[in-house]
């Protein structure tokens, strides 16, 4: 059995880039496109600046990688005799899950010899980025490909994701609102509780007025959702949308129910956060249910 294998991922796992480096992750950058410029790995812009021109009201545009762009950052692994584990951006937000099928489907052919696992994570941000977490710690700890992929399709719905966000227009421009919510919501200081559901998408199920409610009722839902998990969580993790202040409030909102629990904390990067917008704010942890 190969022991020998790379775990790769897509920009969207929002972990921080030393994450990657440490663990010898590579990952696929998805572009996205503010200002008629296209931003990629090599340009993008400081997430601050990103946030502000979106306060700002530009409204920049993504766009996923294809499967050329996968196959061009396993092949050099496959030809040094690894095989590949893949874990992908959710199939219910994104088509890039498909073009690394497609990119795994093709080098199979061309490495018979080589094994390509690419997981739909079902997940998004920080909570594709727990799934990555909990896969090279496994890979330390001396798992194999095979089972840490079998780990991964059996606890991803397990994998809750809670958020909320500051501004109602950019769910409106995503079709995730109505036009009309997103005024009168806007008004009255509305702020949606979301999740992201077993098929991957991303779900309104509540509202609250005003920010602070918003923030206690993340760690509520957390409550509702976490059950016998309560003690199955080495790491929690929290995603912002340039707001570390009130994240770091989350956190501690969480400490006071879950003492002594690891958490970091990360920005949003700009492919998500282009549809969810400055002030966005998440929690993640492993729980009952979604």
């Amino acid at each position: 059995m190969n022991t020998m294998y790379k775990i790769t991922t897509d920009n969207t796992a929002d972990l921080p880039y030393s994450f990657y480096k440490e663990n010898d992750i590579d990952f696929l950058f998805l572009t996205y496109t503010l200002e008629d410029k296209q931003y990629t790995l090599e340009n993008e812009l400081p997430v601050a600046e990103f946030y502000d021109r979106m306060r700002n009201g530009s409204m920049p545009t993504t766009s996923q990688y294809n499967a050329e762009d996968a196959a061009g950052l396993w092949e050099p692994y496959l030809k040094q005799g690894m095989d590949i584990l893949h874990i992908a951006f959710s199939s219910g937000l994104s088509g890039s899950y498909n073009s690394a099928r497609l990119a795994a489907e093709e080098l199979r052919e061309k490495y018979p010899e080589r094994k390509i696992v690419v997981v739909d994570t079902l997940s998004a941000s920080l909570g594709e980025g727990m799934l990555v977490w909990y896969a090279a710690r496994m890979k330390k700890e001396g798992k194999t490909m095979d089972e840490v992929a079998s780990w991964l399709e059996e606890n991803k719905l397990h994998l809750c994701h809670v958020f909320t966000v500051n501004d109602l227009f950019h769910l409106y421009r995503g079709g995730r609102v109505s036009k009309a919510t997103a005024i009168l919501g806007t008004m009255i200081n509305i702020k949606p509780m979301l999740h992201v559901d077993n098929e991957g998408h991303l779900i309104n199920l509540s509202k609250v007025r005003g920010r602070k409610h918003s923030i206690i009722k993340l760690v509520d839902m957390m409550d509702e959702r976490i059950g016998s998990y309560k003690d199955k969580n080495p790491i929690m993790m929290i995603s912002h949308g340039d707001c570390a202040d009130e994240a770091e409030t989350l956190k501690q909102e969480v400490l006071k129910r879950y003492p002594g629990t690891e958490i970091l904390i990360n920005h949003v990067g700009a492919t998500i956060g282009a549809h969810s917008g400055p002030g966005t704010m998440a929690l993640f942890f492993m729980g009952e249910y979604r």
